[in-house]
């Protein structure tokens, strides 16, 4: 792997997993509903939040989401492989301040289509966030 290029198919192999580590600040919340457009109350005014069953401003689920983009498109497969799908369940909020870790675990590789399918999984300590199941299109060498 370097700098421009993440794994080609032929050096993954199942099992293989790759982490990052968030905190989520005030900023993160407040900067993703600007670029999305999503200003909605429960993540962008406190007064209503404290009126929710979350009594405080959430995460955007989407911005988990954007943490497991960044460990495909970083870490593993990496800088130039293809986001084709993804699967999430959001089980559990996020909160500012919230430490969310991030994990890809490969599932299955199929080396003809170039196909790498991931168990994606965003937690805060023990709980996890959002789970799901991504599938990348990844360069050979050949």
């Amino acid at each position: 792997m370097t700098d421009l290029h993440g794994y080609y198919i032929e050096d993954l192999s199942e099992g293989m997993s790759a982490s990052i580590e968030r905190t989520v600040t005030e900023a993160d919340v407040n900067t993703f509903a600007e670029v999305t457009g999503d200003d909605n109350p429960v993540h962008v005014n406190a007064e209503y939040a404290a009126t929710t069953m979350f009594k405080q401003r959430i995460a955007h689920g989407m911005l988990s989401a954007g943490y497991i983009s960044a460990v495909l498109g970083t870490k593993m497969p990496g800088p130039g492989a293809i986001y084709v799908d993804q699967q999430l369940k959001f089980k559990a909020p996020v909160m500012i301040g919230d430490t969310v870790n991030t994990t890809a675990t490969i599932l299955e590789i199929n080396e003809r289509r170039r196909r790498v399918i991931l168990k994606t999984v965003c937690s805060v300590g023990d709980k996890v966030v959002a789970e799901g199941q991504a599938t990348l299109m990844v360069d050979s060498k050949g």
